[in-house]
């Protein structure tokens, strides 16, 4: 992993929670909380793909897949789990 791959994990996690309040629009408990868990699913997502051995390769689309996956996946869990009452 290098300093490249976890910038791009970041900025894809901070996009992803810009764009879930307006995607999904129920249950959310604030543009901050969004971005946050969008960075943290997006982070988290990259390090279980980094700590399984499976490498993107030179491809920075499957870091992007990868990153954005975790993100959307922390993200929609949060509003089937713990949605706020709005």
């Amino acid at each position: 992993m290098n300093l490249v791959v976890l910038a791009v994990w970041v900025l894809v996690g901070l996009l992803a929670g810009l764009l879930a309040e307006p995607v999904i629009k129920r249950g959310s408990y604030g543009l901050r909380v969004d971005v946050v868990l969008g960075v943290l699913g997006s982070l988290g997502g990259g390090w279980i793909f980094w700590a399984l051995g499976i490498s993107p390769g030179p491809w920075m689309v499957a870091v992007v897949v990868v990153a954005l996956g975790g993100a959307a996946l922390s993200i929609v869990l949060q509003r089937k789990v713990w949605p706020a009452i709005v």
